[in-house]
């Protein structure tokens, strides 16, 4: 007769065997949903050659911690057995997946990119225009689409209360909504970043002396939310009176044309103290800045002639 102390020793070394026997083949990404269990995880990694189910739940009944498995994307390296794995689910570490918005990225797109993300889940609104930070933002395979637009919203927010409060006195803005819709726009005009302090202190002096900001991609905004126009600008809707089109009225427009990036927010709350009240487009990304009109028209003549050189005007 086997003693049952041996029965015992007998298995718990097969139970040792099967937890520690092998190790994963090759690496291998799981996901692991929300609210799932031992068992269930076990069959996720099995499923997916990662580790035997009956290995995971025995390395965490005899020898895992009691902390819970976290959800989310796991790479499991090739060679972990199941207790590194156990480890690793219970350590959060998930693979970190990235969504970029860029600076002037209207929110119809931000939408779009958000919406065309398989790896995240449920819907969201358009979010409101103006109210993302334009950055790189990391989540996890399985993450709501109104978690990942929360932080994007929550970064702008802090951005924006940062710099507000060191605003400068020269600033033409007076809340928050002016300063987005004129930090948009300078967004939107000037892709040089030494510029956007100098452009941003045009629009000012324009918005203290009264003129208009005569700005194209406020034609544009109403039209197309934002996107690219594809095509030119027609009279008709230069000028076009709504609520944006800064070629038919004096002021800012009632709100942003696109999200801002925290470099352009920071040039309309400090514009450079300069007297220039028009520019002009110089061929080659930058401008061309003039205190008066008659040094603006000949500006914009030689824009015309550098065109015409190129073959896009006649």
């Amino acid at each position: 007769m086997v003693h049952p102390f041996r029965w015992l020793t007998i298995t718990i070394l097969a139970l040792l065997l099967a937890a520690c026997s092998g190790g994963a083949p090759e690496d291998t990404v799981v996901v692991i949903p929300q609210g799932a269990s031992i068992a269930k995880a076990g069959e996720i990694l099995e499923k997916a050659g990662a580790v035997s189910a009956s290995s995971f739940r025995n390395e965490a009944r005899f020898f895992g911690s009691d902390d819970p498995i976290k959800p989310g994307e796991y790479e499991v390296k090739a060679g972990m057995d199941a207790g590194d794995i156990l480890e690793l689910l219970q350590s959060g570490k998930t693979v970190q997946r990235f969504v970029m918005v860029p600076e002037g990225m209207p929110s119809i797109m931000v939408w779009d990119r958000l919406m065309a993300e398989k790896r995240l889940t449920g819907k969201v609104p358009v979010p409101a225009e103006g109210s993302v930070l334009p950055d790189t933002y990391a989540f996890t395979t399985g993450e709501s689409r109104a978690e990942v637009l929360k932080r994007m919203q929550a970064a702008m927010d802090k951005a924006f209360n940062e710099l507000w409060a060191k605003r400068s006195p020269r600033t033409g803005v007076k809340d928050r909504n002016e300063a987005m819709t004129l930090a948009s726009i300078v967004e939107k005009e000037t892709g040089v970043a030494a510029e956007r302090r100098t452009v941003a202190g045009v629009y000012t002096n324009r918005l203290a002396v009264g003129m208009k900001l005569q700005a194209d991609p406020t034609i544009i905004y109403p039209i197309t939310k934002g996107k690219p126009l594809g095509r030119r600008i027609l009279r008709s809707e230069i000028q076009a009176v709504n609520g944006y089109n800064t070629y038919s009225m004096i002021g800012l427009p009632q709100g942003p044309i696109a999200n801002p990036g925290k470099a352009s927010i920071a040039a309309v709350l400090d514009p450079e103290a300069n007297d220039y009240l028009f520019f002009v487009a110089k061929g080659d990304g930058g401008h061309i800045f003039a205190r008066t009109l008659s040094e603006h028209n000949a500006n914009v003549q030689k824009w015309y002639q550098l065109r015409r050189d190129r073959g896009e005007m006649e």
